[in-house]
């Protein structure tokens, strides 16, 4: 114990030699943190929100701790306006953390503390409200590697509640611009300024795409493609190809890896897979690493500017075939949700969904709670009792590893009012209406749990695809026959299989037009089941793609441009 305070003493004394941390040890005073950047640094005031890990671990970095799982670490966050170069963000016992919620409930100890600015950026929407956001800068949304956020370096320090004191930490560096990827053979990448969303949002916007183009593209300059669109979160570029064989010095796991990615590769180029072009999509918005590829209230028209800007860039640009036969859609969670809502509000312009483990499809179901009936999200509806806390998160053998209360909070840590860049902040973006304030309204409150229940009802009319598909059927079913393909794991970590299962009661009882589509449900399967593999490494594009072509076969209309069957 003495040689461990010897140490750390050694230390704290090098970081104040550096002049990145100091301690003032007094016990008077309340044990807070302060954290400040120089004016070498950054010259003009920041807005934003100062977030702070502290760890018992060097490595990884505390800002890269794994927050939604059982190594989350004590995170604590303050939003700063104006900040000046020399002023402080405080941190303090009356700032609330997760998963401890105050600087009080830290034990004793030596623990590596580190801090990040996300930055914010003042805009003014069409809608006529002003906000603070973090702008995404080609990252996919990722406030730790941001590009000119602010980043401390990983500091050593003594804290004791008990005993008070002032530990001072200092900005020590932006985050670097991102490299683009860059393009090759088979891969192509593309980024524009989007008209629609700039004039929405009031400062510029960006979407961009990687398509992954068919052996032989530029050989057959007159060909034209089908086009399948793969939904998710912020792709940087198509990874899982691998133009060589493995490398048999690699370790077992990452020499499997290499095999699957060059079995993918040889099934691409050698036509086994048919001659499409995929499309990733990439339309991080203010609030997250993607938009959900819908129009909304928060995030603006990212709907229209996905089918009116991004679609017709893409097909024009690599030849697509810019007719709804010719297109698909994919995707899994996230771009589960998308993919299914891309085919249910624009039935007119895709030929089918593949979609996997999707986000929730009903909300009687949003994970565990209905948003309809239950008046609290953490507990269940009971006149006294407040236990359990509902599950949003778990393991194949039902172990918990984050509650509905765990999720809530720790964006709330990250980001207020909507602000932290995570799942269910988007949930509120997207499907919600704007506040007062400008900001998401909240369907529940992160720190009680209590339901707003006109924001739930705001939710179901627009966003509930299970009952718009139950309201309009009769307008879009003959428009949907044979277009729905969904896969769900009977244990999905994230409890998404009950509004599946609501989902396929109702499709499965329908009449005039029956929806002519299908449902897998893999037993004891986690998030995201996308079918069986047929070999190990299969990837679903390897197993769907030929069935994608089938129907887009059976189903062109006569004199449909076949130049892509070379």
């Amino acid at each position: 114990m003495a040689r461990t305070r010897i140490a750390a003493g050694i230390l704290i004394a090098a970081a104040l030699a550096a002049g990145t941390v100091s301690l003032e040890s007094q016990s008077s005073r309340p044990l807070r943190i302060e954290v400040s950047f120089p004016a070498s640094l950054e010259s003009k005031a920041i807005d934003g929100r100062v977030i702070l890990v502290i760890s018992r671990r060097q490595a990884p970095e505390p800002r890269f701790a794994q927050m939604t799982s059982l190594n989350a670490q004590p995170m604590f966050g303050v939003d700063v306006n104006g900040l000046k170069p020399g002023q402080a963000a405080v941190i303090d016992a009356s700032t609330r953390g997760w998963p401890v919620e105050s600087l009080r409930d830290i034990p004793p100890g030596e623990y590596y503390v580190q801090a990040t600015l996300n930055v914010y950026t003042t805009v003014t929407r069409a809608d006529g409200h002003t906000i603070k956001v973090h702008l995404d800068q080609g990252e996919g949304q990722d406030y730790r590697r941001s590009p000119g956020n602010l980043v401390t370096s990983v500091e050593r320090v003594r804290l004791d509640p008990k005993a008070g004191g002032v530990v001072k930490i200092a900005f020590a560096r932006k985050n670097p611009p991102i490299e683009p990827p860059a393009d090759t053979k088979y891969v192509k990448h593309i980024r524009f300024r989007s008209d629609i969303l700039s004039r929405w949002w009031g400062t510029d916007i960006h979407l961009g795409a990687v398509a992954l183009l068919p052996e032989g593209w530029t050989e057959h300059p007159n060909a034209r493609y089908p086009v399948i669109y793969n939904q998710g979160h912020f792709p940087r570029t198509f990874g899982g190809i691998r133009e060589t064989p493995p490398d048999p010095s690699a370790p077992e796991l990452q020499r499997r890896g290499q095999a699957a990615a060059y079995r993918f590769y040889q099934d691409w180029v050698s036509g086994k897979m048919g001659r499409v072009i995929i499309v990733l999509i990439q339309h991080p918005t203010p609030f997250y690493d993607d938009s959900y590829a819908v129009n909304s209230q928060n995030n603006g028209p990212y709907g229209d500017a996905l089918w009116q800007e991004l679609v017709p860039r893409v097909e024009k640009e690599f030849r697509g075939i810019p007719e709804a036969w010719a297109r698909m859609t994919y995707g899994g969670s996230t771009g589960g949700w998308e993919s299914l809502a891309w085919q249910i509000f624009y039935p007119d312009r895709l030929n089918g969904t593949w979609t996997f483990c999707p986000d929730p499809v009903d909300f009687r179901y949003f994970q565990l709670v209905d948003i309809y009936k239950d008046d609290n999200a953490f507990y269940p509806n009971s006149e006294w009792k407040k236990t359990p806390l509902r599950p949003w998160s778990r393991a194949v053998d039902d172990q918990t590893q984050m509650s509905q209360f765990d999720a809530s909070r720790y964006e709330e840590v990250l980001g207020t009012r909507g602000r932290s860049g995570e799942q269910m902040d988007i949930f509120m973006a997207t499907f919600g209406p704007v506040g007062s304030d400008g900001y998401p309204k909240l369907l529940y409150d992160k720190w009680t749990g209590v339901i707003d229940r006109s924001v739930a009802e705001y939710w179901r009319e627009r966003y509930d695809l299970r009952h718009i598909l139950e309201r309009d059927w009769k307008t879009i079913g003959p428009k949907l026959v044979g277009k729905i393909h969904i896969f769900m794991g009977d244990q999905d970590t994230f409890l998404l299989e009950e509004a599946t299962y609501k989902l396929q009661e109702f499709l499965e009882s329908t009449k005039d037009p029956y929806y002519g589509g299908s449902f897998e449900i893999g037993k004891r399967q986690p998030h995201c089941y996308a079918g069986a593999p047929e070999f190990p490494g299969q990837r679903p594009e390897q197993r769907y793609v030929p069935k994608m072509i089938e129907r887009m076969l059976m189903t062109a209309p006569a004199g449909a441009d076949l130049s892509w069957r070379y």
